[in-house]
Protein backbone atom coordinates (compact mmCIF):
# COMPACT_ATOMS: atom_id res chain seq x y z
CA UNK A 1 0.00 0.00 0.00
CA UNK A 2 1.14 3.39 -0.68
CA UNK A 3 -0.29 4.53 3.02
CA UNK A 4 -1.16 3.32 6.14
CA UNK A 5 -3.42 5.27 8.43
CA UNK A 6 -4.59 4.51 12.20
CA UNK A 7 -6.77 6.43 14.23
CA UNK A 8 -8.30 5.93 17.63
CA UNK A 9 -10.58 8.09 19.61
CA UNK A 10 -9.13 8.31 23.30
CA UNK A 11 -12.56 8.95 24.46
CA UNK A 12 -14.34 5.65 23.59
CA UNK A 13 -11.65 3.48 22.59
CA UNK A 14 -12.54 2.76 18.52
CA UNK A 15 -9.26 1.92 16.30
CA UNK A 16 -10.04 2.55 12.87
CA UNK A 17 -7.14 1.96 10.09
CA UNK A 18 -7.39 2.02 6.78
CA UNK A 19 -4.60 1.40 3.89
CA UNK A 20 -4.51 3.17 0.68
CA UNK A 21 -3.24 1.13 -2.61
CA UNK A 22 -2.77 2.31 -6.27
CA UNK A 23 -4.35 -0.05 -7.91
CA UNK A 24 -5.60 1.54 -10.66
CA UNK A 25 -2.65 3.86 -11.24
CA UNK A 26 -4.18 6.92 -10.70
CA UNK A 27 -1.83 8.99 -9.35
CA UNK A 28 1.85 9.79 -10.46
CA UNK A 29 4.56 8.79 -7.81
CA UNK A 30 5.10 12.63 -7.52
CA UNK A 31 1.18 12.89 -6.21
CA UNK A 32 2.20 10.17 -4.22
CA UNK A 33 5.74 11.04 -2.68
CA UNK A 34 3.93 14.90 -2.44
CA UNK A 35 1.39 13.17 -0.25
CA UNK A 36 3.33 11.40 2.02
CA UNK A 37 5.45 14.40 2.56
CA UNK A 38 2.43 16.39 3.63
CA UNK A 39 1.01 13.68 5.64
CA UNK A 40 4.13 13.76 8.11
CA UNK A 41 4.15 17.66 7.67
CA UNK A 42 0.56 17.15 9.73
CA UNK A 43 1.38 14.70 11.76
CA UNK A 44 4.81 16.61 13.00
CA UNK A 45 1.96 19.70 13.40
CA UNK A 46 -0.39 17.64 15.21
CA UNK A 47 2.18 16.98 17.86
CA UNK A 48 2.66 20.55 18.62
CA UNK A 49 -0.34 21.10 18.56
CA UNK A 50 -0.81 17.69 21.64
CA UNK A 51 2.35 19.46 23.06
CA UNK A 52 0.90 22.86 23.59
CA UNK A 53 -2.22 21.78 24.78
CA UNK A 54 -0.94 19.23 27.11
CA UNK A 55 0.89 22.01 28.81
CA UNK A 56 -1.85 24.54 28.85
CA UNK A 57 -3.96 21.86 30.71
CA UNK A 58 -1.20 20.99 33.10
CA UNK A 59 -0.92 24.59 34.05
CA UNK A 60 -4.69 24.80 34.14
CA UNK A 61 -5.48 21.74 36.33
CA UNK A 62 -2.57 22.67 38.72
CA UNK A 63 -4.20 25.84 38.93
CA UNK A 64 -7.93 24.67 39.44
CA UNK A 65 -6.36 22.28 42.13
CA UNK A 66 -5.05 23.93 43.87
CA UNK A 67 -7.97 26.38 44.31
CA UNK A 68 -9.90 23.78 45.09
CA UNK A 69 -7.58 22.98 47.91
CA UNK A 70 -7.02 25.93 49.66
CA UNK A 71 -11.19 26.77 49.63
CA UNK A 72 -12.05 23.40 51.45
CA UNK A 73 -11.68 23.91 55.04
CA UNK A 74 -10.53 20.43 55.55
CA UNK A 75 -8.01 20.04 53.46
CA UNK A 76 -4.74 22.91 52.36
CA UNK A 77 -7.52 25.54 53.18
CA UNK A 78 -7.80 24.69 56.75
CA UNK A 79 -3.67 24.10 57.52
CA UNK A 80 -2.83 27.53 56.07
CA UNK A 81 -2.25 31.00 57.89
CA UNK A 82 -4.27 33.81 56.35
CA UNK A 83 -1.44 35.23 54.79
CA UNK A 84 0.20 31.96 53.05
CA UNK A 85 -3.60 31.69 51.95
CA UNK A 86 -3.67 34.85 50.62
CA UNK A 87 -0.71 34.49 48.61
CA UNK A 88 -1.49 31.36 47.33
CA UNK A 89 -4.91 32.26 46.21
CA UNK A 90 -3.64 35.44 44.67
CA UNK A 91 -1.22 33.70 42.58
CA UNK A 92 -3.41 31.07 41.52
CA UNK A 93 -5.82 33.69 40.02
CA UNK A 94 -3.53 35.69 37.94
CA UNK A 95 -2.43 32.38 36.54
CA UNK A 96 -6.10 31.73 36.14
CA UNK A 97 -6.48 35.40 34.20
CA UNK A 98 -3.33 34.93 32.51
CA UNK A 99 -4.98 31.40 31.07
CA UNK A 100 -8.10 33.43 30.11
CA UNK A 101 -6.30 35.63 28.25
CA UNK A 102 -3.72 33.90 26.74
CA UNK A 103 -5.62 31.08 25.53
CA UNK A 104 -3.02 30.40 22.09
CA UNK A 105 -0.14 30.68 24.37
CA UNK A 106 3.16 28.76 23.70
CA UNK A 107 4.58 25.54 25.14
CA UNK A 108 7.18 27.34 26.69
CA UNK A 109 4.84 29.91 27.97
CA UNK A 110 2.72 27.81 29.84
CA UNK A 111 5.73 25.76 31.10
CA UNK A 112 7.02 28.82 32.93
CA UNK A 113 3.65 30.24 34.16
CA UNK A 114 3.54 26.90 35.58
CA UNK A 115 7.09 27.15 37.48
CA UNK A 116 6.34 30.76 38.83
CA UNK A 117 3.50 29.25 40.43
CA UNK A 118 4.95 26.20 42.00
CA UNK A 119 7.94 29.15 43.31
CA UNK A 120 4.97 30.69 45.08
CA UNK A 121 3.36 28.04 46.52
CA UNK A 122 5.99 24.83 47.34
CA UNK A 123 7.80 27.17 50.06
CA UNK A 124 4.36 27.82 51.62
CA UNK A 125 3.22 24.19 51.47
CA UNK A 126 6.82 23.03 52.09
CA UNK A 127 6.42 24.53 55.45
CA UNK A 128 3.30 22.48 56.69
CA UNK A 129 5.17 19.39 55.97
CA UNK A 130 8.27 20.56 57.80
CA UNK A 131 10.92 21.33 54.99
CA UNK A 132 10.27 17.77 53.51
CA UNK A 133 10.53 19.25 50.41
CA UNK A 134 8.62 19.09 46.66
CA UNK A 135 5.53 16.96 47.00
CA UNK A 136 6.54 13.15 45.13
CA UNK A 137 6.50 13.79 41.24
CA UNK A 138 7.85 17.07 41.60
CA UNK A 139 11.44 15.94 42.68
CA UNK A 140 12.88 16.78 38.90
CA UNK A 141 11.32 20.14 38.79
CA UNK A 142 12.62 21.10 42.12
CA UNK A 143 16.05 19.65 40.75
CA UNK A 144 16.79 17.37 43.36
CA UNK A 145 17.85 14.10 41.46
CA UNK A 146 19.88 12.18 42.37
CA UNK A 147 21.60 9.75 40.05
CA UNK A 148 23.37 6.23 40.89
Amino acid sequence: GILRVTAEDKGTGNKNKITITNDQNRLTPEEIERMVTDAEKFADEDKKLKERIDARNELESYAYSLKNQIGDKEKLGGKLSPEDKETIEKAVEEKIEWLESHQDGDIEEFKAQKKELEEVVQPIVGKLYGGAGPPPGEEEAAGEKDEL
